[in-house]
């Protein structure tokens, strides 16, 4: 993937960051997903009270995405700063997999800082169903 490419994704998913709102974490984590087509689509945590009412930065991103009729992705990177990398938790990485199962995924402490994988790496035994 070209460097001026993950440098740009991880600089809007870095952007996205600060709109984060997680004010129980703290924790604030921006993604952006660039689409076949080019375009990118970004997305910030949001916490709420009630936990499970909340929302990771990768699914908003992605359904910001879906919600404008694309859907075809050409690679994620998901930003936040801390000690360890902010890898995509179980659920993100299953809606992931749901549309693509090899896409390229950076994970960045900044612009310098980061690491590319896939979902297949992090997600190796996908769930499916047979579709109708």
């Amino acid at each position: 993937m070209n460097k001026k490419i993950i440098q740009k994704l991880i600089l809007s998913a870095k952007k996205a960051s600060q709109n984060s709102y997680s004010p129980y974490s703290n924790y604030k984590v921006g993604a952006a997903l660039l689409t076949k087509s080019g375009k990118i689509f970004t997305g910030t945590n949001i916490e709420n009270a009630s936990f499970p009412a909340g929302m990771c930065a990768e699914r908003v991103a992605i359904f910001k995405a879906i919600s404008e009729g694309f859907k075809d992705f050409e690679a994620l990177a998901i930003y936040a700063q801390g000690k360890h990398f902010p890898y995509p938790c179980g659920i993100c990485r299953q809606v992931i997999a749901e549309f693509s199962t090899d896409l390229p995924i950076i994970i960045a402490k900044s612009v310098d800082k980061f690491t590319i994988t896939n979902i297949s790496d992090l997600l190796p035994f996908v769930f499916e169903f047979e579709k109708k």
